[in-house]
């Protein structure tokens, strides 16, 4: 018996962004905490990776959105139902959060001993802050990162999943867009971590929380920071939406559009 269609992707968005997270935090755990990969790098691939591997996992059900900013640039863009965005954005982070805490618990020891006193030396394996932790940039200098990041994040997903446009065939759209990760994460990863998605940076700094990191709001000043890989992406996705609408959608032919079930272009 089939599942009722909205819990069944609700499900498939949870479990995709808890694989989205276990992998991509996997590969920020090992960087940071062991002497077993090539630096950012490894971890710009992990990401990469764990992404495209949440798509095909996701996909066929809920169109793998794994992120409250693709799903609202999708309601905005894309005809996606306002009555389901916040159902996907609290599964995504629900996603995130469970994905966080295997990965704690997967490093316990490794964490203990690396940072007995759960500060900002370990927060950033699950978590972004400005520059880094280290490099200067202001909140509204990583502010400016999330939102040119997250529009092209979006722009370039639309343009991949748009049957009208050059997409790639035998559904190799997830392993393009593991590309694309890789490619924002060398290019967009020193001023804020290229969180570029409110669930996956929200859900890791929940679980921290919950698991004795007092610093887990904050950035390394001790400012309220967790506000802005939310706003920021949100803001992006948006604009990244409309300018490839404007700019290279408006041009293409008007065909139906594929999975229009679900409002956007089956990924």
């Amino acid at each position: 018996m089939r599942r009722n269609t909205l819990v069944a992707e609700l499900l498939a968005e949870t479990l995709g962004t808890f694989f989205l997270l276990a992998l991509g935090l996997g590969a920020a755990a090992q960087t940071i905490l062991t002497p077993f990969s090539s630096g950012s790098l490894s971890l710009h691939i992990g990401w990469g990776v764990a992404f495209m591997m949440a798509i095909y996992v996701a996909g066929g059900v809920s169109g793998a959105h794994l992120n409250p900013a693709v799903t609202v640039a999708l309601a905005f863009r894309r005809g996606f139902p306002w009555a389901k965005v916040l159902p996907y954005s609290l599964a995504q982070t629900t996603g995130a959060f469970l994905g966080a805490l295997v990965i704690r618990w997967n490093y316990w020891e490794t964490l203990n001993q690396f940072d007995p006193d759960h500060g900002l030396k370990s927060q950033i394996v699950f978590s972004t802050l400005p520059g880094n932790g280290v490099l200067p940039v202001s909140q509204l200098g990583a502010l400016r990162d999330q939102v040119i990041g997250t529009a092209i994040f979006v722009g370039v997903i639309l343009a991949v999943t748009d049957a009208r446009n050059t997409a790639p065939g035998a559904n190799m759209a997830p392993f393009v867009l593991g590309f694309l990760i890789i490619g924002i994460g060398i290019s967009f990863g020193a001023d804020a971590g290229f969180a570029i998605n409110p669930a996956r940076d929200l859900g890791a700094r929940l679980a921290t929380w919950i698991c004795g990191w007092s610093s887990a709001w904050s950035d390394q000043n001790g400012e309220f920071y967790a506000w802005v890989p939310i706003v920021g992406p949100l803001v992006g996705g948006t604009v990244g939406a409309y300018l490839y609408d404007f700019f290279v959608g408006s041009s293409l032919p008007v065909y139906p559009e594929v999975g229009e079930t679900r409002g956007e272009p089956v990924i």
